[in-house]
């Protein structure tokens, strides 16, 4: 399986469809960040990732417009590309959340 910086992936859990942002890629370790809770991260392996059930939603990153700045300046990543940029592809601009793909795949 491999897995790029930037690509969102998701899992159903019992309440609702959690999407995570994949942060960081090294050798042996993937560092995802929830989409609706900025400050979760976690770290895992990709044969985990595929194994807990987890499904690749988007290859195109999601910036959040909305963030709220941190209290703290810490150097930001900065987008490599425009976050208004609509991806015809996946019928969303980077800005806008990823459709969750088939509930009834989950059920």
């Amino acid at each position: 399986m491999e897995i790029h910086t930037g690509e969102i992936y998701g899992k159903q859990t019992a309440a609702k469809f959690v999407m995570y942002n994949v942060l960081k890629v090294s050798k042996t370790v993937v560092t995802l960040q929830n989409i609706d809770n900025p400050l979760s991260l976690f770290e895992t392996t990709a044969q985990k990732l595929a194994s807990s059930g987890y499904v690749r939603i988007s290859q195109t990153p999601y910036i959040d417009l909305e963030a709220a700045t941190p209290k703290r300046r810490k150097a930001a990543k900065k987008p490599t590309r425009c976050p208004l940029t609509f991806d015809f592809l996946e019928e969303r601009a980077d800005s806008q959340r990823p459709a969750p793909i088939h509930q009834d795949l989950f059920a």
